[in-house]
Formats: structure tokens, sequence, C-alpha cells
């Protein structure tokens, strides 16, 4: 029988062998070690900021390399609407921008910048995480190869064209429901809880493991094509795709096929794994207003000043409910969104579409009052404002109804 002098001393033996294993671990992997702390203390509140507008220092990247020539917005900077109302209660702008850790925001009526605002650090040749708003660029890349012929069919199951994902929760399962985020796939995209499959998946990344393994682990949990559940491997299964029909990376693929030609302020970075791939789910990295370019270039169907760079059918079909569990609900949740290819559908009527990233950023588009908004932000209490969340849409809305009678201005090199 152990005495209780000997029990101590094992558990003292036990520990220091722990602090040694950790301490080997960091002087060998000291990469990796460094990824995995940044990872783990990511979203914390005194590191959010910092850690959106470095992610390139900290996750290695594939550079998306703009053309030779930029083309600048107009500037006119016009008063928008102090307040507005929603769900019975009055929201003050410059409160829920601030509310919200707002570090870049960007209003474009008619091709030209009617307000641009920088906070937190932010500067206009600051390049910041895009995270989930990354997908409505990926669904981009699908149109473009669905139009080059390199995809026959989106009801095509993926694994005619990604064969590795065969005998994974992704077999058979057409690219459509992909899009949609209908893959049927089991997967738990909660942040606040250190053990989910978002935040597994960031431990796996940062000790210089495959995204495509990961993505490749998953299972399937109910049949596609049935129900809307925000999956984001199903983005980078599409990340996937674009590499195996392309023969090209996703980041050379979208340098080619858009970035080189929209006249951007920078190039962009698109954050990789140890392997080379793109994490296609949520890692491109722009300026505040080369993200306006892109919600720009939807907001014109596609067309950049004469050249069709994203075909203008793919444009509707992506920003378009084509099932009823895809259609917006009431609007007061943000659970109530409806979906299109990657994009989200706001309730309303207004014919308006977003891309929406975690922790804050927004790409808002209404191409009928040829309106986009850019919200970019660091706010470490995002989970906790449903409410709040829908309110940033609906002031996106509100500033664009108020717009709406402005006189239009052109778009020209300055």
């Amino acid at each position: 029988m152990l005495t209780k002098y000997s029990k101590k001393n094992r558990l003292t033996k036990v520990l220091i062998g722990v602090f040694f294993a950790i301490l080997v671990f960091g002087i060998i992997y000291q990469r990796e070690a460094y990824r995995l702390y940044k990872v783990v203390t990511l979203f914390e509140p005194d590191n959010i900021v910092e850690n959106f507008q470095h992610m390139g220092d900290i996750f290695p990247y594939h550079l998306v390399n703009k053309g030779e020539q930029t083309r600048n917005f107009s500037v006119d900077i016009t008063p928008i609407i102090k307040d507005f109302e929603f769900n019975n209660k009055t929201y003050q702008v410059k409160n829920l921008l601030e509310d919200t850790h707002t570090t870049g925001f960007l209003v474009i009526k008619d091709g030209v910048i009617v307000q641009e605002q920088y906070a937190l650090g932010q500067t206009p040749q600051t390049l910041h995480i895009s995270w989930s708003v990354n997908k409505s660029f990926v669904s981009a890349l699908v149109g473009i190869a669905l139009d080059e012929k390199l995809i026959n069919n989106l009801m095509d199951p993926i694994t005619l064209y990604v064969p590795e994902l065969k005998g994974t929760g992704y077999d058979d399962i057409p690219i459509k429901h992909i899009l949609q985020m209908s893959s049927g796939v089991s997967f738990d995209e909660n942040y606040a809880e250190f053990f989910s499959d978002i935040n597994r998946m960031g431990r796996v990344i940062a000790l210089g493991n495959s995204i495509n393994e990961f993505a490749s682990s998953l299972k399937k949990s109910h049949e596609s094509g049935e129900h809307l559940q925000y999956v984001s491997m199903d983005t980078q299964v599409l990340g996937m795709l674009l590499k195996s029909v392309t023969q090209k990376s996703p980041a050379q693929y979208l340098e080619d096929k858009i970035w080189q030609h929209i006249d951007a302020d920078s190039n962009a970075k698109w954050l990789i794994d140890d392997q080379g791939m793109e994490l296609a789910f949520g890692t491109l990295n722009l300026t505040l207003r080369d993200y306006a370019r892109f919600g720009w270039l939807y907001a014109n169907e596609g067309n950049w000043y004469g050249q069709q760079l994203i075909p203008k059918q793919w444009v509707t079909e992506s920003t378009t409910a084509n099932a009823d569990y895809l259609k917006p609900k009431d609007g007061v949740s943000k659970h109530d969104f409806g979906y299109g290819y990657q994009w989200w559908l706001p309730n309303g009527n207004e014919n308006d579409f977003l891309a929406r990233g975690v922790y804050g950023q927004y790409i808002y588009v209404n191409p009928d009052k040829k309106v986009v908004i850019v919200k970019l932000s660091a706010d470490p209490n995002w989970h906790s404002g449903d409410q709040k969340n829908v309110a940033v849409v609906k002031m996106f809305q509100a500033i664009t109804r108020q717009l709406a009678s402005s006189p239009p201005s052109k778009f020209n090199s300055q």
C-alpha cells in the first residue's frame, strides 16, 4: 500500500515529467508551440485586434498579387443616419459601431465612398483577416470554374473531382449541397467550446497537420440537401475541388481570375497549412477598400467596367435561396438569415445579400441601390450578442434606404 508520502512523491515526479515534456516540445517545435499558443488565445479580448490585423505573422500564406494598375474610388463624404429602429429598440449608429469593436467601416454609393472610418489601429494599408467572408470569394471561384467547363454540373458528387474524399462524410455529396451548407456532415461550429470541431481544427493546423486530412476525417450525420447546417469544412472541400479541377492553388486562381483585374490597392494574403493548402474556409487578408472592391464587383453582377469576371448568371444564382429551407425567416436572430451559395440572405425583400465572418466581418451588397458596405471588426463579444449582430445588418439596410435617393456619382480614376 502506498503511503501518503509516496503518493505525493509520485505525483511530484509525474508533474515534473509533464513539465519537461512540455519544455522539450517547446524547444523542438518552437514554431508549432508559438502557433498553438496564438490559436488558443486568438480571440482573447487583449489579443484579438492585433491578431486579426497580423495573421500573416502567425501562419504561412500564399500571396495573391494585384494587377499593375489601381483604380481609386472617388470620395465624397456624406452624412449618414444617426440612429435606426429595430425590434422596438432605437440604435445609435456611432454607439453600435463602437460596441461591436469596429476596426474599419466603409460605405459606397454608386461607386463613390461616402463613409470611411478606421479605428483600433486599422489603417488603409492594414490587411485584416476575413474569416468566413472568405467563403463568398470561394463561391465566386467555383462559379468561374463551372463557366469554364472545369466542373460539369453542380449536382455532380464532389468525389467525382476529389476522389480522396471517397469513404468520408463527403462521399457522393453533390457540389450544390456543399455550396448551400447542406452537406449533412457532422461538425460543431461553436467557437466558445474548447473541444468543438472548429476549435479542434485550429489546433490541428497550428501543429502543422493537414487541413484536407482533417476535412476527410468528418462523418455524415444526415442526408444532404435537407436543411441548412453551417459547416466551415464544406468550404474547405470546395477549396479542394478548385485545386483539383484548375490544377492551381485557390490563391493563384483568385489572382488570375479576379485580383489581377479589379484594380486592387494591395496584394492579398491567403493563409495556408504546412502542406501548402489554402485554409479556404476563412483566411484571406485584405485592406478595407479591397473588400469593398469585391462587393462592388457583385453589385455590378460580376462585371468590372466592361470585363465580365464572374458569370452574371452565377452572381444571381449564388445570391438566391433556391429551396424553402434556405429562405430567410423572421430576421430577429442571426440564425434567421437565408443562404445561397456561400452568401447570406437577410430578410426584408430588398434583394440584398452579404458575406459574414465570425467576430464581425461583413460585405453587404444591395445591387438595386448600388450600395456596398464593409465592416471589419474584432468583437470578442460577438457570440453573446445575437440581436446586436442582426442590428448591424439592419443598420446596413437603413443606411442603404437613406442613400437610395442620393444623386448618382461616377467611379473614376484619380
